[in-house]
């Protein structure tokens, strides 16, 4: 079995739960690279990129560059039902960071650390 095939037994709220980790991970990395500083003003800093707004926007920003494969991920992402109501945003930007977050999950257990990196560069791109 393929590491894709591995990658989409998983439910998509799985996905998204691994999602968010690993984009949590190059979010730091990025932001401990822009220069040491106090644990708070690296939370402000990290909040530019992990709130639901700004996973929304990302998404909307690369999903015309993602593959049939990963725009599948995303709409399963998008589409599953969950269970916990968003604190800071509307369900449809948390339904769309969801599928963000599901999005590199899947890249992750598919071992596509490559294009993970594509796509970051990419949100940094944006970003600055």
């Amino acid at each position: 079995m393929t590491k894709e095939e591995i990658a989409r037994q998983y439910s998509p709220l799985a996905l998204a739960y691994l999602g968010d980790g690993v984009y949590e991970l190059f979010v730091r990395a990025y932001v401990l690279e822009q220069g040491n500083c106090q644990n708070h003003k690296l939370h402000e800093k990290s909040k530019d990129f992990v709130s639901c707004a700004a996973q929304e926007r990302f998404l909307n920003l690369l999903l015309p560059e993602l593959t049939e494969a990963e725009q599948e991920v995303v709409r399963r992402g998008r589409n599953a039902k969950t269970h916990s109501k968003p604190r800071n945003a509307d369900y449809g930007t948390y339904h769309a960071a969801t599928g963000f977050e599901a999005l590199w999950g899947y890249l992750y257990l598919a071992g596509e650390q490559e294009r993970l990196q594509q796509l970051f560069a990419r949100i940094i791109e944006e970003k600055v």
